[in-house]
């Protein structure tokens, strides 16, 4: 009864039926992403396909994710592009149409394309979906899985009118298997697929897979519909023996020899040291053949590639081949990560002593400004400290020590400094400037250094950039870079001390368009032509006074000649061997010009006692024939000093400077004194070349814009010229008045150098010994990558490959942006480096297919130029043509490889190097001699089979669909992927 009075007690458990369940949402999901895609109804319609077009054609593709509970799938669209019909070019279609995959079954114009997805190049099909798992999922290997995956696609495609065929993706993903369906109006087409590992022995041949397609779509209609037949063998030549090495072998006798590519200095290596195109695929087409016409069983077969009326070849290159410029560049781009100094890559303190003598070349200075001297003041100069450390470095380096190889370092620095093998003479040196050429002006190539901010090709910083590369990789890496620039900062001081111009720099003031290091080397040429200018100077003046002290004695007989002489050897010793006891810091630092003219030096007894009116000084030239305000004298035009020259780290640090003084009236004050250097002593040298003149003079001369003139009437009523300062000059507190107050009556020769060339050429050689291999090389980056530019134009050149030359425009232009920054960004440089890499690779590429299609010079023309056109086309397209198949020149070439390739092996390496070469007019139908008859092509590496037929299916009375079998036959696989469809009203 208690039961009966409490019904609720049986119900357990209550369902609710109307949830989804996960199946269901994801079959809906699919429908959603169908939709959304627009793929739902009819697909018919669309533009008929073109010869080629699925390699040609452009291919797009769109992805979304999906859930299946917990599991993550990847839908996936693709599609080829086309351009869509105009309206009144559609033709009606029937509503009962075969969906567009169905159409593209059967197909002919895109059979075997080169480069598709596999699933368009075993099905002939433009447009697709594939279902996939997600990217971190594990593989759909269960049956049950698998099917349940299948009945959603069909359920989804079913419910959408989605005629756009669904492939699910199964098993491993390395085995490429799919299944999957499509649905049209009565019809629908099954994708099937089949993967083994070995061939099985009555399928390997064309008979038996035609047995398995005739049972697999029913055949058994008679007459028998016809089977349309493509095949497909792609044999693979990996063997290039009887070509030549890509590198010569390296030269032995040479001093620079004994590495492959080896080069002489100033030249970069180029080219692969193995053969970077690695296979030839050859692949022999019979097209659209029928059933009878081919025999191909497990007795015989006719299918001879020579006989193939279409050949096409495609070539597989080398992964990452070594390149010798690659190389190169990757080496030295690594010496930038390096935090090493010269000091501890050399291994040896330059700071010990040895007994009492202190040769360490930083204190040499600090040697010569020591109270008490032990020594005579002569041997005291810093040259002579400098020799002394050299001596004690080089004993104390054993010859075994040495990073450098002596010969090779002796040919460097005479590569780098050729001036050095002849004699070190002033006038040597001055004559080996080099000038500016405008033909080098115009070339492109030889301004391509403002572009990247290198240096010019002709200079010495350039060829220094050549030189440590290829020490760096050639003659022992980063000790002997730092070798090299131990010996490079050393040769340099020693043209400092001894005034000898250096190679191979243009003269004048620092190239700020250049990498700093060019322009720290002009700084230092500045210097050594400012020290001679001096030297001369005082040279000359010296002659003319003992000159004014022999005609003052009375000796009327005496020739001048031998005096002169004797002043000018004794000067040029004084020049040469006491340069440096005129040096000082002092505040009284005097310059003597190159040249006073005649009047500023005659003596004048008379206006030297005159304290009214000093003698003129420091004279040019009259300026436009003016006068002085003050009186009638010319107004001449003063020798003054150059301004101080300035490389780009000096401009900032001056800038920095000038900018922290800030905007208040004292900072203001101070940077325009600062600023005004120049300015004064223009206007020392400008009062000492004309006496009593006033400020007014000097800016007619200097400034004219700020002297104003204009017409006035006098008191007469005469029209003259009345000029003033302009309102500038006027302002209360101009600097430039302040400055023509304070000026003193002192010609050029006797201020204060405003550059003082001693200070800053110890400057350069501080800046540059300090200078660890990662700065050197940061410095010289641009002109190494300058040169590798240039060196790929020039292969390029030789190989003329339009895509190549396109894509070295494109790096200049890159590398232009990436060097002009101050800090550079080593990543972007390393992605570079390597761009000009794969720029290599291609040269290399394609200069050897041209060797390996090399003709002969008796051939004709038309044969030349489509061999040339062949062999440009293999880089830049996926598979080449034959044109004329095996019977033409390509196709000759390509015969004849084989067969050499075959010869040698059926032979072991012994043997095949004593074989003569092949007669080079091997016909089609000859075959090798010899004993064993060699085959001339070896067996197939891969076949594919593609069956195509127009069969009623399930029933005889059923519909005519399209049946298609692809059939991939190789060593290590067997696949059938077949599309097979069938009707689903009349069955």
């Amino acid at each position: 009864m208690a039961a009966d009075s409490d019904p609720e007690s049986e119900v357990f458990e209550i369902t609710d039926f109307t949830t989804a369940s996960e199946w269901e949402r994801f079959v809906s999901r699919v429908e959603e992403v169908l939709n959304d895609w627009k793929l739902i109804g009819n697909s018919t319609g669309n533009v008929p396909v073109k010869k080629g077009e699925y390699t040609s054609g452009t291919w797009g593709e769109k992805s979304k994710d999906i859930n299946f509970a917990d599991f993550k799938f990847l839908i996936t669209h693709y599609f080829l592009k086309q351009e869509a019909e105009k309206d009144n070019e559609k033709v009606k279609q029937e509503e009962d149409a075969f969906p567009l995959a169905m159409q593209d079954l059967l197909c002919m114009k895109n059979d075997f394309p080169p480069r598709a997805h596999c699933l368009v190049r075993w099905y002939g099909i433009r447009e697709f979906v594939v279902i996939s798992p997600g990217a971190n999922c594990e593989a759909i290997i269960s049956e049950s899985k698998c099917n349940l995956l299948h009945s959603s696609i069909s359920i989804s495609l079913a419910n959408s009118g989605c005629q756009v065929p669904i492939f699910v993706q199964v098993q491993q993903k390395w085995r490429r298997m799919y299944t999957g369906e499509c649905q049209g109006p009565s019809v629908r087409t099954d994708f099937e697929m089949v993967h083994l590992r070995k061939v099985p022995s009555q399928y390997n041949h064309l008979s038996g897979l035609l047995d398995i397609f005739k049972a697999k779509i029913g055949y058994s209609l008679s007459p028998p519909p016809p089977v349309n037949i493509a095949i497909r063998f792609t044999y693979i030549l990996q063997d290039w023996q009887q070509h030549s090495w890509p590198q010569q072998p390296p030269d032995f006798d040479t001093l620079l020899g004994g590495e492959v590519g080896g080069v002489e200095l100033g030249k970069l290596p180029f080219g692969a040291c193995e053969e970077p195109i690695s296979e030839l695929h050859l692949a022999t087409t019979w097209p659209h053949m029928s059933e009878g016409i081919v025999v191909d069983n497990d007795v015989y077969s006719d299918l001879d590639p020579l006989q193939a009326p279409h050949w096409s070849v495609r070539v597989r290159t080398a992964e990452n081949p070594q390149c010798l410029l690659g190389d190169l560049l990757t080496e030295f781009f690594k010496l930038c990560c390096r935090k090493e100094s010269i000091e501890e890559i050399m291994g040896r303190k330059l700071t010990e002593d040895e007994g009492k003598e202190n040769s360490d070349i930083s204190s040499a200075l600090s040697k010569l400004t020591e109270p008490s001297a032990a020594v005579p003041i002569p041997k005291l100069s810093v040259s002579n400290m400098m020799h002394s450390a050299r001596k004690h470095i080089r004993r104390h380096r054993r010859v075994d020590e040495s990073p450098l190889n002596t010969d090779i370092l002796n040919s460097v620095l005479l590569y780098l400094f050729p001036d050095a093998a002849m004699e070190k003479s002033s006038d040597n040196s001055k004559n080996k400037m080099p000038q500016s050429n405008s033909e080098l002006d115009k070339n492109s190539d030889y301004n391509l250094f403002l572009h990247l901010k290198s240096a010019p090709s002709d200079s010495l910083t350039y060829r220094l950039a050549l030189c440590v590369c290829l020490v760096n990789y050639n003659h022992g890496g980063l000790r002997a870079v730092a070798h090299l620039w131990q010996e490079f900062v050393l040769e340099l001081r020693y043209r400092w001390e001894n005034s000898f111009l250096i190679h191979g720099l243009a003269g004048g003031a620092p190239d700020l368009r250049c990498c700093l290091l060019h322009q720290k080397l002009q700084m230092l040429n500045c210097c050594i032509e400012r020290k001679r200018a001096r030297d001369e100077s005082r040279k000359t003046q010296d002659g003319k006074e003992k000159e004014r002290r022999v005609s003052g004695g009375g000796t009327q007989n005496s020739s001048p000649a031998p005096d002169t002489s004797n002043a000018s050897a004794s000067a040029k010793e004084l020049s040469v061997g006491k340069s440096w006891d005129s040096w000082s810091d002092s505040e009284d630092e005097f310059f003597e010009c190159l040249s006073d003219q005649g009047e500023a030096e005659a003596p004048q007894a008379e206006g030297e006692k005159d304290g009214s009116k000093s003698k003129p000084e420091g004279r040019l030239h009259p300026h436009n024939n003016m006068t002085l305000l003050n009186s009638s004298e010319l107004l001449y035009v003063p020798i003054t000093q150059e301004p101080a020259p300035m490389t780009e780290d000096l401009l900032e640090e001056q800038s920095e400077v000038l900018a922290k003084l800030g905007t208040s009236a004292e900072g203001t004050h101070l940077r325009a004194r600062m600023q005004s250097a120049c300015l004064l002593s223009d206007m020392e040298s400008f009062k000492a070349a004309n006496p009593g003149c006033v400020l007014e003079d000097f800016v007619r001369w200097y400034s004219p814009r700020d002297y104003v003139e204009e017409e006035v009437v006098d008191e007469k009523g005469n029209k003259v010229l009345k000029g003033e300062l302009s309102a500038r000059m006027k302002i209360p507190g101009n600097m430039w008045v302040e400055a023509w107050e304070t000026a003193r009556v002192t010609p050029a020769r006797r201020q204060k150098r405003l550059f003082d060339d001693t200070k800053e050429a110890e400057k350069v050689l501080h800046y540059l010994a300090v200078q660890k291999p990662a700065d050197l090389t940061h410095h010289l980056l641009p002109c190494i990558l300058h040169a590798a530019i240039l060196k790929l134009k020039e292969e390029e050149l030789i190989e003329d490959i339009p895509s190549v030359k396109k894509t070295i425009q494109q790096a200049t232009s890159q590398a232009s942006k990436l060097l002009h920054p101050h800090s550079y960004d080593y990543k972007k440089l390393e992605d570079f480096i390597n761009q000009l890499i794969v720029i290599e690779t291609v040269i290399t590429q394609a200069r050897s297919l041209k060797s390996k299609f090399a003709f002969s010079e008796d051939e004709k023309g038309e044969d030349a130029g489509e061999l040339e056109k062949f062999v440009s086309s293999l880089l830049e397209e996926p598979e080449v043509v034959v044109i004329g198949a095996g019977q033409g020149p390509a196709g000759s070439i390509i015969h004849r490889l084989f067969v050499n390739a075959q010869r040698l092996a059926d032979f072991t390496s012994d043997e095949a190097a004593l074989l003569s070469p092949l007669d080079e007019d091997l016909g089609p139908d000859r075959k090798s001699s010899g004993g064993s008859k060699v085959p001339d092509f070896p067996p197939p590496a891969g076949r594919e089979i593609l069956l195509r037929s127009c069969v009623p299916r399930p029933a005889p009375y059923s519909k005519a669909l399209p049946q298609r079998l692809f059939c991939v036959l190789m060593r290590e696989e067997f696949r059938l992927a077949g599309a097979f469809s069938s009707d689903t009203s009349f069955f």
